[in-house]
């Protein structure tokens, strides 16, 4: 196929299907070598504009990645609503920013500042970097945002026993912080899609029926999921955590135009539970196969993702940062010489 990555991602996303396979992520495709050979410090990114977008565009330049997506992490939203950021500046090599105390003592005690909530902490920075980042490589690259899903910012900003305790004995309040946090993340999706995202990933991995059950999520975040696919109107990428085949029916009730499963999914399950009407991406372990594998065993767990039926190779959460270079050009080879089935 002749198509640029960029269109056939795209065409992809609407449900046009063809005989190739992309490989892509909604998620962070950061790796500590190409930070190295860009010069970037990963503590250092989150707080400049271009040093995102350099970061971001890192993938796609330097191994050929299919899209290129931000921001640089996923607690955005909650140093937004206040809460303070351990960055990990002291770590002998790159790790994930750290809320570093919780915001809120119970999911009672949430509330939202006044105001535009888009003109709060980074966001504006984020959306910065993503107009840089589509002038520099949305020719090609499919360019996404990604976003927390309501459950998993509550995670973040709530106190994490008082939640879950209240999931089971106060479900009413955390439905209204639950809605408090849909309520922003909404205009953040739309403020990415406006400063040039091409597609939204909704990244539900603390409020996925793996993770917290498939009554709680159907009762609890659904309903809030549905609320945020529904007011977004480029294509959304629904990503969920744990194993989620006992689920797929409940997931695919959030209307996103895809899926995206981890590497605990029984891929070919998926795939028979949800038929052929909804966009299955998915879903190779970022650990032991992408990083710690080697070209052969990622090559045989892409050949897997394909037999399967898979519509898109992703790892199946954010890449490992300490990912070699080396693997990550395995793994878009290996997605090279597919064809479908």
């Amino acid at each position: 196929m002749n198509a640029l990555p960029r269109t056939h991602i795209l065409e992809l996303l609407r449900g046009r299907r063809d005989e190739t396979i992309p490989c892509f992520s909604g998620l962070s495709t950061l790796i500590a070598p190409a930070l190295a050979e860009r010069g970037l410090l990963f503590h250092e990114i989150h707080h400049d504009p271009r040093q995102m977008v350099s970061a971001a565009a890192a993938a796609h330049e330097l191994y050929g990645w299919q899209s290129a997506t931000l921001p640089t992490n996923l607690i955005i939203e909650a140093e937004a609503l206040g809460a303070t950021i351990d960055f990990r500046a002291d770590m002998p090599e790159p790790m994930w920013p750290l809320v570093a105390q919780p915001l809120f003592p119970t999911p009672d005690a949430v509330t939202i500042p006044s105001g535009a909530f888009t003109k709060r902490g980074k966001l504006p920075l984020v959306c910065d970097a993503l107009r840089e980042l589509k002038t520099r490589v949305g020719a090609r690259s499919a360019v996404g945002a990604f976003i927390p899903g309501p459950f998993t910012l509550a995670l973040y900003v709530v106190e994490y026993n008082a939640l879950l305790t209240s999931v089971k004995h106060s479900p009413d309040a955390v439905a209204r912080a639950l809605d408090a946090f849909t309520a922003i993340l909404i205009p953040v999706a739309n403020a990415y899609q406006d400063a040039g995202a091409d597609f939204i990933t909704i990244h539900e991995m603390g409020g996925s029926p793996g993770v917290v059950g498939p009554r709680a999520f159907e009762e609890l975040i659904l309903p809030r999921l549905q609320r945020i696919v529904r007011a977004i109107s480029a294509p959304t990428i629904l990503s969920v955590c744990g194993n989620t085949n006992q689920a797929m029916e409940l997931l695919a009730q959030a209307g996103a135009n895809a899926l995206h499963v981890e590497h605990t999914n029984d891929l070919a399950r998926s795939r028979e539970i949800l038929g052929r009407d909804v966009l299955l991406f998915g879903n190779l372990d970022p650990v032991q196969v992408i990083a710690q594998g080697d070209a052969e065993k990622i090559r045989a767990a892409v050949q897997r993702a394909a037999n399967a039926g898979v519509d898109a190779v992703m790892p199946g959460c954010d890449l490992y940062l300490q990912t070699p270079a080396e693997n990550l050009r395995a793994l878009i080879e290996a997605t090279r010489q597919l064809l479908k089935n």
